[in-house]
């Protein structure tokens, strides 16, 4: 492939926002909608680059949400879980706070008009996925908690007085003043035209990174764009090595590729080779119910060797899938499969970022003006690999603490912000990085691999400066090589073995720019 040189980057200017500016928050899925309700009545303005509930990935979560709401559960049990799944990196003070708080945002939700499935005598339902030692995943319909709760917040949103809404335009740079401080965004709309937003606070929630990888589950714009602009302006990005990638997306040739939730397993289905026999047991004692990056890597294993791989529901499930998962149940019927008689082919796919910006227990970034929720955040609530439906909970209890704290304080105004813009990369070399992505720094890896990405990597850099989804993806990338060892979701084949001891990953571009974080007010 002919590389051709991309525009050079454009940088912008803006003057220091006023008094009364509003908080700005770049993304319009569940972090962003849940913050701007919870921030009443201060005045903010979310970004989206679609209309409302068209563009994030919340809306297309199949699993729920977990949360300690069964008699015998408790918030303890639930955050022991999570440190467990998490391989010896969850900070276990972020899993307490987010379990405890894990009930109370549930209840939100429900006043917000979310449909939470329900029992015979009225109480929530709770499922069971892997890894979790109670049920404790509240759903919606099956398989539809993500819509359901989108539509809600959507609903709200559009209602709320005091939140702007700017549709069809992204965040493509950060502004910042000459002390380093965030002091707004730079965005772009539709038709390419730039413009600036000055603003004393900016919270970026724009999702994970799926979208440099080849096969994924993640909406195709989400490229790590969060990641990118925050480690540009200085910011510490932390474990962006650790990619969760979901063991049963539907293998059936579509990008992004239809997901088949874990409740499916959660409910009895089995994965099965094309002869119909069960594999799972060869590789884990708990079978289909094992955590993420072990199922992931036994069906990645099956694979590599030459035997497809399927889910099998016919017996667990039956015609039931129907009405109990319409989503999976629609994919599958689109792809040709018809689940009551058939298996489903699945594969791994990207499906979650452990990985991100680091956030601290109220939402800062490590740069003054900047917060961070959601996927695009790293809280030390995952660890090296995520617990199963822990993603929508961490979205919203760390949005409701970031409105909390910034709700009635003080905010200090920025200087007059300045910021580059990278050009975009062209479809024919982003299609090219999605590929050595999936093939050199996907579910198993080595070092071979990492570093022959790294160098096209830097082959693109040398046509394309500072191009966002690059930036991203070399952070990935790095971090993958420089980890040699095997823990959660990033596994290595030549550092087969985890090291005796646990260690975070940490990373910025500008160390010189961090300044101490402003109090609390």
């Amino acid at each position: 492939m002919t590389i051709r040189p991309g525009p050079r980057p454009e940088r912008y200017t803006a003057p220091a926002p006023a008094g009364d500016a509003r908080i700005l928050i770049v993304g319009a899925g569940l972090a962003g909608l849940f913050l701007a309700l919870r921030l009443a009545p201060r005045p903010c303005t979310v970004i989206s680059p679609a209309p409302l509930g068209q563009a994030a990935s919340s809306a297309w979560a199949q699993g729920g949400l977990a949360a300690a709401l069964h008699p015998k559960d408790s918030p303890q049990q639930h955050a022991s879980d999570t440190v467990e799944a998490g391989a010896g990196l969850v900070d276990p003070a972020i899993a307490i706070l987010i379990a405890e708080d894990g009930p109370k945002r549930v209840r939100d939700l429900i006043e917000l008009g979310v449909p939470f499935d329900r029992t015979p005598d009225g109480q929530l339902a709770l499922s069971l996925e892997a890894a979790h030692s109670h049920p404790r995943v509240a759903r919606v319909a099956g398989d539809l908690a993500g819509k359901a709760i989108m539509g809600a917040l959507t609903a709200a949103v559009k209602s709320a007085k005091h939140i702007e809404l700017i549709e069809h335009a992204k965040a493509v740079g950060l502004l910042q003043d000459e002390h380093g401080r965030v002091a707004g965004a730079i965005l772009q709309d539709r038709r390419g035209r730039m413009s600036t937003f000055a603003s004393p606070e900016t919270v970026l929630c724009t999702g994970g990174s799926g979208g440099l990888f080849r096969v994924t589950t993640n909406p195709p714009q989400a490229r790590g764009d969060a990641l990118a602009m925050a480690y540009s302006a200085g910011a510490v990005i932390a474990d962006p090595e650790f990619v969760q990638f979901h063991p049963t997306a539907m293998d059936v040739g579509l990008d992004p590729s239809p997901l088949a939730t874990e409740a499916l397993r959660g409910e009895g289905a089995i994965l099965v080779g094309e002869d119909g026999t069960s594999f799972m047991a060869r590789y884990h004692a708990q079978a289909e119910l094992a955590p993420r990056d072990e199922v992931a890597r036994a069906i990645h294993t099956e694979i590599s060797e030459g035997r497809k791989t399927f889910l099998d529901t016919r017996d667990a499930i039956g015609d039931a899938i129907k009405d109990h998962f319409p989503t999976v149940f629609a994919a599958c019927m689109a792809a040709g499969i018809d689940p009551r008689t058939s298996a489903i082919p699945v594969a791994p796919a990207m499906h979650y970022h452990m990985g991100g910006i680091l956030s601290d227990t109220w939402g800062r970034a490590s740069l003054n003006g900047l917060s961070v929720c959601g996927e695009c955040a790293s809280t030390g609530a995952h660890g090296a690999n995520r617990l199963a439906s822990n993603s929508l909970l961490e979205a919203v209890v760390m949005a409701a603490r970031i409105a909390d704290r910034l709700r009635d304080s003080e905010l200090r105004s920025p200087g007059a912000g300045s910021g580059l813009v990278p050009g975009e990369l062209p479809d024919e070399v982003l299609q090219s990085l999605r590929a050595e992505m999936a093939t050199k720094c996907g579910v198993v890896r080595k070092a071979s691999d990492l570093k022959a990405l790294i160098s096209k990597i830097e082959d693109f850099e040398t046509s394309h400066p500072n191009a966002r989804a690059l930036c991203a993806a070399k952070i990935i990338a790095s971090g993958a090589l420089a980890r040699e060892e095997s823990r959660g979701g990033h596994f290595r084949s030549d550092f087969p073995a985890a090291n005796n001891i646990a260690r975070r990953t940490f990373t910025t571009r500008k160390p010189h720019l961090q300044p101490v974080l402003e109090p609390i007010e």
